[in-house]
């Protein structure tokens, strides 16, 4: 409220923007939001009003997750009780911290839904407004950029991604119109350096380790390493040479594929997730960057009676990992252990079973389902 304040006020440079936490560090999308939360509560004041929005903000993200699972089909029923019961973290994310990390993927979530619908554009444009709240939501743009590629080819992507961009410099424009160094590097700072006392993944690490550029360095190339290796091996079950996606759909060797409603999920979730694993530092609210997309990562792949346990168990050790406070190196070690376990699971599964999760061609889809009748 103090950051919004200093908008309101007429304060444009993001440089002079500041409160008692620090600096604003956001986006201008989260100044509007904000201001919006600022007017609703009496200038702040009113906080029983703001965490009674927030209830809202958790009810309308559950609405959305389980939207997405409806399509995607694959996570038992009994799972969405402990997504919606068993987490005090993310419950405190929510009501009692009234951050900005669960307003970004409540919009984000809704932009997901809208991509499953084949609504694109729009879907960008909501998927950019989710970014203009918390930079965080980038961690899906490798898989978005991915999707659009194998579903529109190079030449009918760019004016997606130009929604995307329009709309970023509309909503910074009154920030980049004042200071648009200030605002780029404040607002998008990738090299921020975050405070040792804060992380939950890296607490068993001597400090200045965790602060050491070359460390950084070296998490930033095996996120990229992962990502494409889960890009020709993972996601794209085409058959196609991965250059080949820049053409148009049509001008490939192959038919042009559908994508399935949990191909889409799949790879949207999957690079979010890798993303986490190799983050340089990951405080508590940030949980909620993938909490409710947990679930499909440990049930997307082929599930066995003894599976079950070991997923639950892995929820049960995430959970326990987030809410240790202060974390301690048991807990660090415990949450890389879980991300390990699932990142493995969705590789070989992923590679082993391309076949049979490889979408159909329309032809394809109409003659199984001739068989079937």
């Amino acid at each position: 409220m103090e950051e919004v304040e200093g908008v309101l006020n007429g304060t444009y440079d993001y440089t002079q923007l500041k409160g008692q936490t620090g600096p604003l560090v956001y986006p201008a999308g989260f100044v509007y939001i904000f201001t919006a939360f600022y007017y609703i509560t009496d200038h702040g004041t009113n906080i029983r009003l703001g965490q009674y929005l927030f209830a809202v903000l958790y009810l309308v993200t559950l609405l959305l997750v389980f939207r997405v699972y409806d399509q995607a089909q694959k996570v038992p029923p009994y799972v969405f009780f402990f997504m919606c019961c068993a987490s005090y973290r993310i419950h405190s994310i929510f009501i009692l911290r009234l951050f900005n990390d669960p307003v970004a993927m409540v919009i984000l979530f809704f932009s997901i839904n809208l991509f499953l619908e084949g609504h694109w554009s729009l879907g960008c444009f909501f998927y950019s407004l989710a970014v203009s709240v918390k930079m965080n939501i980038l961690l899906f743009a490798p898989g978005l950029l991915f999707l659009m590629l194998s579903q529109f080819g190079l030449l009918r992507t760019i004016p997606k991604l130009s929604i995307c961009a329009l709309l970023q410099l509309l909503l910074g424009l009154p920030f980049l119109i004042e200071n648009p160094t200030g605002y780029l590097l404040r607002a998008f700072d990738l090299g921020r350096q975050f405070l040792f006392k804060w992380t939950v993944n890296w607490r068993f690490l001597p400090e200045e380790v965790f602060l050491h550029r070359g460390f950084h360095l070296s998490l930033l190339a095996a996120h990229l390493a992962v990502l494409v290796l889960f890009c020709l091996y993972c996601w794209n079950r085409s058959q196609e040479n991965i250059i080949s996606l820049l053409k148009d759909p049509k001008q490939r060797k192959r038919p042009p594929q559908l994508l399935t409603a949990d191909h889409i999920i799949f790879v949207l979730f999957t690079s979010n997730f890798i993303g986490m694993c190799f983050s340089r530092s990951l405080h508590y609210q940030f949980y909620v960057w993938y909490f409710h997309t947990l679930p499909y990562l440990l049930w997307s792949v082929p599930v066995k009676k003894h599976t079950h346990l070991l997923n639950m168990l892995v929820l049960g050790l995430l959970e326990l990992s987030w809410n240790t406070y202060p974390s301690t190196s048991y807990s660090s070690a415990t949450l890389h252990v879980c991300h390990a376990v699932i990142l493995l699971q969705l590789w070989y599964s992923s590679s082993r079973s391309e076949e049979n999760h490889r979408p159909q061609t329309t032809q394809g889809l109409l003659s199984g389902r001739r068989k079937k009748e």
